[in-house]
């Protein structure tokens, strides 16, 4: 049984096995979340022969509790709300729609470092592959798949090398599907489960992207 892999493009090979029934699909799109996701995504996306993008997510803090998560904003201009802590709080809109406006700049930026002029790959109607180098909380995740259900992918699959078992009923209750390679019980950070893992940059996620594009152009 797996219990560590070398780095993310190794982590990709393995998680896409599981993922097999979706190779060699018209309908499937695989979505990275950057930038650690974006290594294993590519690997994914090769061996399913699908396309790759990336689907940024940014958490929206409470003001002076930015570990708070109010909700968040995600590629495609779609806002997710923690209902739970924007009632509880009693957050203001404007509160909210400055701390958007703020978190939609880096969004936007962080899109235009990744893809360039490419336009996004359009998900209405698609089964999406939403994959990471792993899953602690899922509050990420979460957001995007419900993000996603907003874009109006017609199916919605999870897919991460090793997920907090904690975190993975959660998961299978959100999305359509779920993918893995481990799921342990003590889970403190995403990088114990790699010997290497040192920090994805924004040029090895475009250098991912363009790759990706050369080998299977698709149409936005």
């Amino acid at each position: 049984m797996k219990t560590q892999f070398l780095n993310r493009t190794e982590a990709g090979q393995f998680l896409a096995e599981p993922l097999c029934p979706y190779a060699n699909r018209n309908d499937v799109i695989v979505l990275a979340l950057p930038r650690g996701g974006a290594p294993v995504a590519a690997e994914v996306a090769r061996k399913l022969n699908a396309p790759l993008d990336v689907f940024v997510v940014r958490k929206l803090g409470l003001p002076g509790h930015p570990e708070l998560a109010m909700g968040a904003i995600a590629s495609g201009g779609v806002r997710v709300f923690n209902g739970e802590v924007v009632n509880a709080l009693r957050i203001p809109d404007e509160v909210i729609d400055a701390v958007s406006a703020e978190e939609l700049i880096e969004l936007q930026r962080r899109e235009k470092a990744y893809r360039a002029d490419r336009q996004p790959l359009d998900v209405e109607g698609k089964t999406v592959i939403v994959v990471d180098d792993g899953v602690a909380t899922g509050s990420t995740m979460l957001a995007a798949v419900s993000a996603l259900r907003q874009l109006n992918a017609t199916r919605i699959v999870v897919a991460a090398p090793v997920i907090a078992a904690s975190t993975y009923d959660e998961l299978r209750r959100a999305a359509d599907d779920v993918a893995t390679v481990m799921v342990p019980e003590n889970f403190y950070a995403v990088g114990q489960w790699y010997a290497e893992f040192s920090q994805t940059s924004d040029e090895e996620v475009r250098y991912l992207l363009a790759e990706a594009g050369r080998r299977q152009p698709v149409e936005a």
